[in-house]
């Protein structure tokens, strides 16, 4: 599906890159044989913040989004309602926590709740962008671990399992007492620049915390080189870009990292690689939190070749720009969801 700037993969869409998700095709195709006799104890349920990939996901899985009431009284409060009988039933609440954040957090908990009074067998957070996760450890004297904190209130609001992609830092999935699966929009990200004509690649970290992340890319895209942007950051959402470890010289620089949010960061290590000689530059990242003023900083002629992300966050139109692709991870999103309730492996879509 083509939106004007925008490259949506339908949700027939599966990924054929060679090593990437190993026999995930055929499985898709034998399971989803089944999909019609196995899915009466199954439920979707979405909240209001990405209601467009719910129902990509729903398609796929051949499961209609439930019906439920979200809605605020006069004074702000959050009223929700799921209007069928869900006793005994594997639920899935899709709710990514994108801004505002605290909203949607508090729906999806609410959601939650609902769920639990309603007899739900199992209820399953699909949270494919986990928002509050930036803060993740303590680096200053009294701050708060944030991350952990909205691990705490998913569990205690009575959520039986978590699922979540691209989580910013790997050991947020050990915040959590109950199960959490952690998946990847790699795949999907690789599969579409493997159809380019990259020429020679580099695959770049926009700093060092981004190496293990930007290493495994690198794998997937045919054991391309590695090069590392060293920077220092001078405050929240400000980084001065200083140099670049490794060699872009007259190649196709690919920045990867996990979310771009004001574009700062991306954006002056872009400048810098231009500076050092790559001869084509392109961003892409999980998710688009696409703070103001990332469309301005990023769709600046000249800079990026394109900008490549997923709708894990749903982009509103005024933040579209020439250079944006949006990939779908629906079909990677429902296969995990199916893979949860016929408890069979959701690591070996990666293998």
């Amino acid at each position: 599906m083509n939106h004007g700037t925008t490259h949506l993969y339908d949700q027939t869409t599966s990924f054929s890159f060679a090593g990437i998700v190993t026999g995930f095709l055929t499985a898709a195709r034998a399971e989803q044989e089944k999909i019609q006799h196995d899915t009466r104890r199954l439920r979707l349920f979405t909240g209001t913040s990405n209601p467009a990939l719910s129902r990509e996901i729903a398609a796929y899985l051949g499961v209609p989004d439930g019906p439920r009431v979200c809605k605020r009284f006069a004074d702000g409060e959050l009223y929700v309602q799921i209007q069928e009988s869900i006793r005994g039933c594997d639920v899935f609440l899709i709710q990514p926590t994108c801004a505002p954040v605290n909203d949607h957090l508090m729906e999806l908990l609410i959601m939650v709740d609902a769920c639990r009074r309603a007899s739900a067998r199992q209820v399953t957070a699909v949270v494919p962008y986990y928002g509050y996760a930036r803060a993740d450890r303590k680096t200053a004297g009294r701050e708060s671990i944030t991350a952990k904190l909205t691990a705490n209130l998913l569990v205690t609001s009575g959520v039986d399992r978590v699922l979540a992609m691209d989580l910013h830092s790997a050991q947020i999935q050990g915040y959590f007492d109950i199960p959490c699966d952690h998946i990847y929009g790699s795949p999907v990200l690789v599969d579409y620049l493997s159809d380019q004509d990259l020429g020679e690649v580099v695959v770049v970290s926009p700093d060092v915390g981004g190496v293990a992340r930007a290493r495994a890319f690198a794998k997937q895209m045919n054991d391309a080189p590695l090069a590392i942007i060293d920077k220092r950051r001078t405050g929240h959402n400000m980084a001065e870009s200083l140099t670049v470890i490794g060699d872009v010289h007259d190649r196709t620089a690919i920045l990867i990292d996990d979310m771009i949010d004001t574009g700062g960061t991306i954006c002056a290590g872009a400048r810098l690689l231009r500076e050092k000689g790559a001869k084509r530059v392109i961003a892409c990242a999980t998710h688009a939190v696409f703070s103001p003023p990332a469309a301005e900083r990023l769709s600046v002629d000249g800079l990026f070749e394109q900008v490549v992300v997923t709708n894990s966050i749903p982009i509103p139109s005024d933040r579209m720009f020439p250079q944006l692709q949006v990939l779908s991870v629906a079909n990677m999103l429902g296969e995990a969801i199916w893979r949860i309730h016929e408890e069979s492996s959701v690591s070996s879509m990666f293998r």
